[in-house]
């Protein structure tokens, strides 16, 4: 009868609350946090209000 291996505890996935970076949606930070994560938010928007044309050309102003 073969042996059976040693059981050794596996390390947790997570050992602590998470900590998390939000970026641009401050209502999904503001829920985390109210579920007691740590968070840091970031207020950030695309550029241009996300209008590829518009960014496209602002990004050669600065080029």
């Amino acid at each position: 009868m073969p042996s059976q291996p040693e059981e050794r505890p596996q390390p947790g996935l997570i050992d602590r609350p998470p900590q998390i970076v939000n970026i641009g949606l401050e209502l999904f930070a503001l829920e985390l946090e109210a579920a007691g994560a740590t968070v840091v938010h970031v207020d950030w928007s695309p550029p241009a209000g996300g209008d590829p044309e518009l960014a496209d050309l602002l990004s050669r102003l600065g080029a």
